[in-house]
């Protein structure tokens, strides 16, 4: 299990995340929407294997970030300045995000 970043910062329009071991990660705020792991990002499938959403726009011009707020110690939620607020970014996936972008 990734630990909690040591920083969360608004530079500019990117997100800086400094990490407890040192490395950083800068996030476009329009990577980060696309990359919501949201079911109303992603979809989602019920017992059946049926897919609900996902379906939505996978770009998402002029998008910023106007605030987060943690989930618990596990997790951060950012709020788009598109309204979007539901998805929980853990910090394993955003650690992940960081070295695909990279």
């Amino acid at each position: 299990m990734t630990p909690p970043p040591a920083d969360i910062q608004l530079i500019g329009k990117e997100i800086a995340i400094r990490w407890q071991d040192g490395h950083e990660d800068y996030f476009n705020p329009e990577f980060l929407r696309a990359h919501s792991p949201s079911a109303d990002n992603i979809g989602e499938k019920d017992i059946f294997g049926t897919q609900y959403g996902g379906d939505g726009p996978r770009e998402f011009p002029g998008v910023t970030v106007e605030s987060w707020n943690y989930a618990g110690n596990y997790a951060v939620v950012f709020i788009f300045s598109d309204g979007h607020r539901t998805g929980i970014f853990a910090w394993d996936y955003l650690r992940k995000l960081g070295e695909k972008q990279a």
